[in-house]
């Protein structure tokens, strides 16, 4: 049976947890695994190329090198949409994303919405074993998100998602300018400038329990100047979507 569902992972330096994350996955057979690797130098693509040769559910798309999480998002989504699939999820590698919540966002697109996203910032969800500044600066990065473009979503900055694949054919894959983190935020920002529907499930959120994360200073900075890029060339969501 071929997957309905592709779960787009961008990777790079993951060696240590790809393998044990596709496994989990892939245990679902609606579930298929694309892995955007950007030529990670501790061998990440040869582990997940290992698997693909034994399992028809798990892709690779390598990259010559590392060019930033949002093309390569939109170099997995443009991927997952042209085999078919009917939900494109994202998520991360390092098992902060937990796969036991895949099916409970697939199941609120299938019945309830477009977007589906996993929230740290809703009743039930939680971050855990986070030091009091980067809880500070997610909570803080949210709520100017929020009310600078005036979206009306908890966890606009969350990685963690899956769209009916209708989302990614409007909302313009080929225009999008972020590439950081804010990434995420001009994704949210686009679902509900097209109308789409999203609903926000609560999930508890840890730290990677190995490897190194990927944030950077510029990708602060980034983010502030596209969430004003935003706000000027499209103005502000106000009440326009609906939202549960």
């Amino acid at each position: 049976m071929r997957p309905d569902c592709i779960i787009v992972i961008p990777t790079y330096n993951e060696a240590e947890n790809i393998a044990g994350l596709i496994q989990q996955i892939i245990s679902e057979p609606r579930f298929g695994v694309l892995v955007v690797d950007d030529n990670s130098p501790d061998g990440t693509a040869r582990i997940v190329q290992e698997i693909a040769n034994q399992c028809e559910q798990v892709k690779l798309l390598s990259r010559p090198k590392k060019e930033g999480l949002g093309m390569a998002y939109i170099a997995g989504f443009e991927q997952a949409l042209s085999e078919g699939g009917d939900f494109i999820f994202q998520m991360d590698a390092d098992f902060s994303h937990n796969p036991v919540y895949l099916p409970g966002l697939l199941a609120a697109v299938e019945t309830d919405c477009d977007l589906a996203i996993g929230s740290r910032y809703v009743e039930g969800g939680s971050t855990t074993d986070w030091g009091l500044l980067r809880r500070a600066l997610s909570k803080f990065a949210n709520f100017y998100s929020r009310k600078i473009l005036g979206m009306p979503v908890n966890d606009c900055t969350s990685g963690f998602r899956c769209y009916r694949r209708s989302v990614l054919e409007n909302i313009g894959l080929g225009s999008i300018f972020s590439n950081g983190y804010s990434f995420l935020v001009e994704l949210t920002f686009r679902t509900l400038l097209n109308k789409h529907r999203i609903v926000e499930i609560p999930i508890i959120f840890p730290d990677r329990n190995v490897g190194r994360s990927k944030m950077r200073k510029r990708d602060v900075l980034e983010a502030i100047i596209a969430v004003w890029r935003l706000r000027f060339s499209y103005g502000r969501i106000k009440k326009r979507a609906n939202l549960h």
